[in-house]
């Protein structure tokens, strides 16, 4: 099956060929893919060279926090992905973007204020988890709203941080 996913901006062909064969843009790779215990830590092994991940599914995202970096990722289904652009005409542009933390873990500071104006990849975050700081960045330009941590705070995944419309 193939599916369209989309990290920055940018869109990947991934094609499941089998159990062992994916096709990225065209591209055939081998793999194996493990998770690792019961944390969300997967072992993908591309061409025989290992690679760890931490995955987190959110409600329509994945993030994903690979080599030190944290990336947000949507993933569909051809048939979903045509679907929703037919539909992308009739569907309401002004819609509240909730910031949930991907990854349980300590608020390191907030380098936004309520009310501030922001633009895209503006960091709204900054989330320390397994000893690692995540900049967390906002999707689209808009205004912060309703700011429900501050630093220190702990939080649990898919917890809302703030609002930006």
């Amino acid at each position: 099956m193939k599916y369209v996913t989309t990290i920055e901006g940018l869109e990947y062909i991934v094609d499941i060929i089998d159990e062992h064969k994916v096709s990225v843009d065209g591209v055939t790779y081998q793999i194996d893919f493990l998770p690792v215990g019961d944390q969300p830590v997967y072992s993908l092994v591309v061409n025989g060279k290992s690679i760890d991940a931490h995955v987190y599914p959110n409600e329509d995202t994945w993030q994903v926090l690979f080599m030190g970096n944290l990336f947000t990722a949507t993933v569909e289904d051809e048939r979903e992905k045509r679907l929703r652009a037919s539909l992308a005409g009739k569907v309401a542009e002004h819609v509240d973007y909730h910031l949930r933390a991907p990854m349980p873990g300590m608020v390191v500071s907030i380098p936004v204020d309520d009310g501030q104006e922001v633009k895209r990849d503006d960091v709204l975050v900054v989330l320390e988890s397994m000893k690692m700081q995540n900049e967390l960045r906002s999707p689209r330009d808009g205004k912060v709203v309703r700011v429900k941590v501050k630093a220190g705070d702990r939080v649990e995944q898919k917890e809302t941080m703030l609002s930006v419309v």
